[in-house]
């Protein structure tokens, strides 16, 4: 199998270097070419001139980009070089109507699509032990596998196309109820003068455990927040999670409340990890608000 990858982001080089790493990586592509080229320095694969022409040398091609209009974008350019039967396979998060939309395009030239939005973070993309959440025909799912156990540790089919992201969009929600839950009980175990080493020892070990807390609670209380996911690229998500759930004439509180509160972080904190959402929590305490 030849693989192709678009898209050479804080999550998208790792996965393409452990697509080098089980032999499959067949060339690349990315918006600013210098990142390409340091990835065909390192792996010797070639740095594609196009879109079109990544599309012409790989069986598959993996994507992992921004927008939802970028994914379009993506989709159409490579469609020129596409054979019958090529595979594109999306590890972006978008909308479940944008991963349809761009299914269709493809059908009509007779290339399949999967949406495979992942979660695990910039670790879990080093590692290769993302958790893969895919949607469409279960016959193309198993042709990209191979493609996608390089990049993964947990590959679930969803259902049909659109399924992945309707996952993706589920961690996201939670995601949002975790960060704010555990920087908000750190900042208040903080203002109660408690060891806050001792007391992420004592409650990861208890019902309050989870990875969020044994990972970011030591970096975050010494008020420092290591990249693993930008309260940016969450925000995103989160406006795609709210307007899924529009369109089922709901709102959800924990979605609502995390976009209030990351639109209060400085500006510069969109390109900081969302366990910078203690900043905001510690000020309360010493604001006395919400």
């Amino acid at each position: 199998m030849r693989v192709g990858f678009v898209g050479l982001g804080a999550m998208g080089m790792p996965m393409a270097m452990n697509l080098h790493g089980a032999g499959l990586l067949a060339g690349a592509w990315n918006r600013t070419p210098a990142k390409t080229a340091a990835l065909a320095a390192e792996t010797g694969a070639p740095a594609a001139e196009s879109l079109a022409a990544l599309a012409a040398a790989c069986d598959l091609v993996v994507s992992c980009v921004s927008a939802d209009e970028d994914l379009l974008g993506v989709v159409d350019a490579l469609a020129p070089g596409l054979r019958a039967g090529a595979i594109v396979v999306d590890c972006s998060t978008v909308a479940s109507s944008t991963a349809r939309e761009a299914a269709r395009r493809l059908a009509a030239i007779g290339a399949a699509f999967l949406d495979c939005p992942v979660s695990g973070g910039t670790e879990g993309a080093r590692a290769g032990t993302l958790s893969i959440m895919v949607g469409g025909d279960e016959t193309v799912l198993e042709r990209a596998r191979p493609a996608l156990e390089a990049m993964g540790g947990s590959i679930t089919h969803m259902g049909p196309v659109g399924a992945g992201q309707a996952a993706k969009a589920t961690n996201q929600i939670m995601v949002a109820g975790i960060n704010q839950a555990v920087t908000e009980a750190l900042a208040f175990g903080r203002a109660q003068g408690l060891p806050m080493d001792r007391l992420i020892a004592a409650l990861e070990k208890g019902a309050a455990g989870n990875w969020f807390l044994s990972r970011r609670g030591p970096t975050m209380i010494r008020g420092e927040f290591p990249l693993g996911f930008k309260v940016g690229l969450h925000a995103k998500d989160l406006e795609i999670c709210r307007r899924m759930a529009a369109e089922l004439d709901v709102r959800l509180p924990v979605v609502e409340m995390t976009l209030v509160h990351y639109a209060r972080l400085p500006a510069a904190s969109a390109e900081e990890d969302i366990s910078a959402l203690f900043r905001l929590k510690s000020d309360m305490f010493k604001k006395g608000g919400d």
